[in-house]
């Protein structure tokens, strides 16, 4: 049984490891150790959520599996990209799971929470920038109607970014 809940102040001791878990999972093979720990370090720290869940542009929402942490979301509304011609359009930067998590449509579960969430807010379409290599998260998307519409440098560190797909499915309004 899973619930899906919005993050709070309250959630930041939980939700900081399990985010930098979740992201070195996906991502601490693309650049170096130390440039992922520093990474790491200056973004998924507790002080980093205080200030991101302080921002009420922010929507972060936590999905538990048998009242456990399993994963989270991060969306923003009306958050515009050159590659997409709309200004309605809502930015999903982070859905991830906890690895012991996979295989039990969580992750869909909370996609879909994120879409009807954007849509009741009157958005055009949702869009989100996805590591070329991260082929399950590709296929993840792809298969609900996702286009790739562009490309974006992920900033590691100074000297090291990821290529990265800009992906966007458009609703049919």
């Amino acid at each position: 049984m899973s619930k899906i809940t919005k993050a709070t102040l309250q959630d930041i001791k939980q939700l900081a490891p399990l985010a930098k878990e979740a992201f070195l999972t996906a991502h601490g093979h693309s650049a170096s150790k130390k440039d992922i720990a520093n990474y790491v370090a200056a973004n998924f720290s507790e002080s980093s959520f205080v200030e991101q869940l302080s921002n009420p542009d922010n929507r972060y929402y936590i999905i538990y599996h048998q009242n456990k942490m399993a994963g989270y979301s991060k969306v923003t509304l009306n958050t515009p990209t050159a590659n997409i011609g709309s200004k309605n359009i809502t930015y999903m930067s982070r859905l991830y799971l906890l690895k012991e998590f996979y295989g039990l449509n969580l992750g869909k579960e909370l996609f879909d929470f994120n879409l009807e969430f954007s849509k009741q807010h009157q958005q055009h379409g949702i869009w989100l920038a996805v590591w070329i290599e991260n082929k399950r998260a590709i296929n993840f998307y792809t298969k609900r109607g996702f286009q790739i519409v562009g490309k974006h440098d992920f900033r590691i560190s100074e000297t090291h970014s990821n290529p990265n797909h800009i992906l966007y499915l458009e609703y049919v309004l």
